[in-house]
């Protein structure tokens, strides 16, 4: 009988002690299922690890397909107003120790406050459309901003200088109340977009550089690749020649075709989006206000690598291993029209009594960008007059010299601005030459008392300089006394 009883004793303690454990692991399933603290967040800022929003793609880290049809993801504006109302209402979990990451700020979306450039960006939900007069944006505030947006309007010219005349693009930022004015979506990226304006000057090579692919790329270069590219004021077969001729660069940048934004049909949505070109300067970059500090030796690496150039660790021509004569390539610039050597086959042949061999660049002749691109690249030094054949300098190698004629007329801060300082920055050589009044033919027309020839600044006061040093004059060079800069050319670039 007393075994009997120490054995019920021993079974009783055995029970309690079960019956503790249970309690205890009870206790701890209920404080790890309520306690804040241990709720598991999304990578989306405001959607629970149980919201429908998160798919079965995004939980095995696949990403969804780049487009999406309306009847996949298009919403109407009510429907995305009445998801993003209940969105606010659906509880979250964050405490001090998980704070919820901070949402953009709404404003300012447009920035007009630089003198180049106006340029609007959007993180959340913007839709672009096309229109007969300008292409529209609307963009449609985060959740937690849109009880308190204010609607906005905006007229954008989406170049990097405002002060041309180029296609606008309304950019328009809603309110509760104008939902339902925002187009349903045809199509839906997951990628940033850039728009931006071909129209203005660039019908001229420089200005089609400084004024969109310089500042394009210091506006896209960031999301390295994954952005699409909307071009507007494509129109009278310009800006389809703009964007056939700098195909290569533009497929670059990014990893899709380039839009014509005002003949598209889609309406397309991103949940982030930039209208205008950041451009800060002509044909140059301040690196100190790009993301990441980008400048022009990145802007050439980056051309040269997009037109297939050797890389940066190849020498210059004239030190390659395959010359045995150690003779220099130059390329000589002959302009057609204005600013022209009017003796350009006697510059030619002092390029060569100078020891170097010559390619000429002549007018006349379409050349594609790639073509030029490899001809540039063969040469160690690339001479012109003030113009636009001197922007090829950013297909040079680097530790290349070039050699700008710079024309009567005070001219000289137009030369350095333009070209000077964007190839200091490019890691390029840079030489300028300013010729003598007697270089001119502005001296032949109007003689050496005329005001043109002895008193520029007064022609720059009236407004009238352009007319006489940048339309009607010629170069007619003194090769004897250029001779001096050729010699010191050639001294820079066999220098060990």
């Amino acid at each position: 009988m007393k075994g009997f009883s120490s054995s019920i004793r021993g079974a009783l303690l055995d029970s309690k002690f079960v019956i503790g454990l249970f309690a205890v692991f009870l206790a701890l399933v209920i404080f790890f299922s309520a306690s804040p603290q241990f709720s598991w967040q999304s990578p989306n800022a405001n959607v629970t690890a149980e919201s429908p929003a998160v798919s079965k793609q995004q939980a095995h880290g696949k990403e969804e397909p780049a487009n999406f049809t309306a009847d996949l993801r298009a919403e109407s504006p009510n429907s995305v107003s009445k998801q993003q109302q209940a969105h606010d209402k659906k509880p979250t979990n964050h405490t001090a120790s998980s704070p919820a990451p901070a949402v953009p700020p709404l404003k300012p979306i447009c920035d007009r406050s630089d003198r180049r450039y106006d340029v609007c960006e959007m993180w959340g939900d913007a839709r672009t459309a096309s229109g007969v007069k300008n292409s529209r944006v609307f963009f449609i505030p985060p959740a937690p901003q849109l009880p308190t947006a204010a609607a906005a309007n905006w007229s954008i010219r989406s170049q990097s200088r405002k002060y041309i005349g180029v296609r606008e693009v309304v950019v328009r930022s809603l309110n509760l109340s104008d939902l339902h004015d925002a187009p349903n979506c045809t199509l839906w990226r997951r990628a940033p977009a850039v728009v931006f304006a071909i129209g203005g000057l660039t019908f001229n090579y420089w200005h089609s550089f400084s004024d969109v692919l310089v500042p394009l790329f210091t506006t896209a270069r960031a999301f390295d690749g994954d952005v699409e590219l909307l071009a507007t004021d494509t129109r009278g077969g310009r800006g389809h020649q703009f964007l056939r001729k700098f195909r290569g660069f533009l497929g670059a940048l990014s990893r899709f075709e380039t839009v014509d934004l005002d003949a598209d049909r889609e309406v397309r949505c991103y949940p982030h989006l930039v209208v205008g070109l950041r451009g800060h300067r002509d044909f140059d970059i301040d690196p100190a206000r790009t993301p990441a500090h980008y400048d022009m030796r990145a802007f050439r690496l980056f051309i040269r690598e997009a037109y297939a150039l050797p890389p940066p660790s190849v020498a210059l021509p004239c030190k390659s291993k395959s010359n045995n004569r150690r003779r220099p390539r130059a390329m000589v610039i002959l302009r057609a029209r204005t600013r022209r050597f009017v003796n350009g086959d006697e510059v030619v042949a002092a390029v060569e009594r100078a020891g170097f061999d010559v390619t000429r660049m002549e007018p006349g002749h379409e050349h594609g960008v790639d073509e030029v691109a490899r001809a540039v690249d063969g040469c160690d030094v690339l001479v012109g007059a003030h113009g636009a054949g001197l922007t090829n300098m950013v297909f040079l190698r680097t530790g290349a010299v070039v050699v700008q004629v710079v024309p009567w007329g005070n001219m000289e801060p137009y030369a350095e601005g333009y070209f000077g300082r964007p190839a200091a920055h490019m890691g390029v050589r840079y030489l300028a030459y300013s010729v003598a009044a007697e270089e001119s033919t502005l001296y032949e027309k109007y003689g050496k008392d005329s005001p043109v020839i002895n008193d520029p600044i007064r022609f720059y006061k009236n407004g009238t300089n352009a007319k006489y040093y940048w339309q009607e004059q010629n170069i007619r060079l003194n090769t004897t006394r250029f001779m001096p800069t050729l010699q010191k050319v050639k001294r820079m670039l066999l220098q060990e």
